[in-house]
């Protein structure tokens, strides 16, 4: 059997907030930083999603169908997309037209959901659903959850959903002695298959690539294409998951990245029987070797692989606590959109206060200067969201109060009609009945 390469690319960019005062709660409901979301967007198009894009098709063309991909690309990028730079979305259309290219499901606005509330979570994943069909023409059977977080219950609830296929973290304290490179399920839902993040070949791309202190650096197509069939000593698969944005933006083209992708695939081919495959038909080629027990939830992120990038401090759990108070409240479709909006994990991930190993990863578009900065912000745009809701609440109540009296009198008026409509009837054939009769009586005369 042919060993297979799972390449998987997350795309995503948050809508940016604005500089948002004390003294702007109550009076101004205009959230978004327009100009930093536009010149940001332009700037990631131009230094990577188009330039990269075109890398793919160009290795689509000359490889065909041995060269595949996954993507996964959320919802507000696709807005953003749209707004600020239809031309990357028409090329990420161009691309997934040559059937090589798989969409995976998410959320919606790139959410924690998952740890919060199971329906929101469920309907978030939904609407992605649509919007990927409605963009791309494909419908999504494979699940990647927000920054990868993942245990048995958010599992289960994703298989509830229809999906047999997962994108997960190998985390090292979960996985122990296993190895990454194998297909493992969910205990409670088997038909669920997860595909683990080979995490240590995956972040010799993504972040050691243009470290010169590296003692691999400078890493080539030739030197990676040797590790990546060494790896595979040790299982089946080799699944390397990384954001897109690493081409061009976190490792910009003048440290090479685009040449060391362009010359990869041919590298492989002609060392090895590698097979480039997406998510799915990597789950359908590969027997499952055992159950993954993740009693606790686990992700990409940092050197823990938990949550603790979101909603490691208090700053955090207070900001998430009072967001999702606010769910049970949310009807109006104006205010569900911007309810999702407020719940893009990166919100959270600003707020974080680790400053060792991983701080310089936390920096990278980040607007803030400091945690407490993002949580403060935040708070104060929460807060006249937070109004609004109740604001759209009472309005509602007094509406529905309203309408419950109406129907009551919209019953009587068509009462009185028909009372009215039967006696006209009476009178109308009251003369039909005398004119026959007379009619009838005129012969006897002589």
């Amino acid at each position: 059997m042919n060993k297979t390469i799972c390449l998987y690319f997350q795309v995503h960019q948050p809508l940016r907030l604005r500089q948002y005062r004390f003294f702007d709660i109550g009076l101004k409901h205009d959230y978004y930083d327009e100009f930093a979301n536009r010149t940001i967007m332009r700037k990631v198009a131009t230094r990577c999603y188009l330039p990269m894009n075109r890398v793919l098709m160009e290795l689509i063309s000359e490889h065909g169908q041995a060269f595949k991909i996954s993507f996964s690309i959320s919802g507000m990028a696709i807005e953003q997309f749209e707004k600020y730079a239809p031309e990357v979305l028409d090329s990420f259309r161009e691309l997934a037209q040559t059937g090589s290219i798989e969409l995976l499901s998410e959320t919606y606005s790139h959410s924690l959901a998952s740890l919060q509330n199971p329906t929101e979570f469920k309907a978030q994943v939904q609407e992605h659903k649509k919007t990927i069909e409605n963009y791309f023409g494909q419908t999504p059977v494979a699940f990647r959850n927000t920054e990868l977080i993942y245990s048995d219950d958010i599992g289960r609830q994703v298989a509830d959903m229809g999906y047999t296929t997962m994108l997960i973290e190998g985390a090292r304290h979960v996985l122990g002695w296993k190895s990454p490179n194998f297909i493992y399920t969910n205990p409670y839902r088997p038909k669920l298959k997860l595909l683990l993040k080979n995490y240590r070949l995956s972040d010799d791309i993504a972040f050691r690539f243009s470290n010169r202190a590296w003692d691999q650096w400078p890493l080539t197509a030739e030197k990676y294409a040797d590790w990546l069939i060494d790896a595979t000593s040790k299982g089946d698969i080799i699944n390397l998951f990384m954001d897109y944005e690493t081409f061009g933006e976190h490792q910009p083209a003048e440290t090479g990245i685009f040449a060391f992708f362009r010359h990869l695939p041919e590298q492989l081919f002609a060392r090895s029987d590698f097979a480039f495959l997406t998510s799915t038909e990597t789950a359908q080629k590969h027997l499952p070797v055992a159950p993954l027990h993740v009693p606790y939830p686990i992700s990409w992120a940092d050197e823990e692989r938990d949550t603790s990038a979101w909603l490691g401090n208090e700053l955090q759990n207070e900001a998430f606590t009072q967001l999702y108070k606010l769910s049970e409240k949310i009807h109006d479709t104006d205010l569900l959109h911007e309810f999702r909006c407020l719940q893009a994990s990166d919100h959270f991930y600003y707020m974080c206060t680790k400053f060792f190993s991983d701080g310089a990863v936390h920096k990278y578009f980040n607007p803030y200067a400091t945690p407490y900065e993002a949580f403060i912000n935040y708070m104060n745009i929460l807060s006249d969201f937070a109004i609004r809701v109740d604001n759209h609440v009472e309005k509602s109540t007094i509406e529905d109060a309203v309408e419950e009296q109406k129907p009551a009198k919209t019953k009587a008026a068509p009462a009185k009609k028909a009372v009215v409509k039967k006696t006209a009837a009476k009178k109308t054939t009251t003369p039909a009945k005398r004119a026959v009769v007379k009619k009838a009586a005129t012969p006897k005369k002589k």
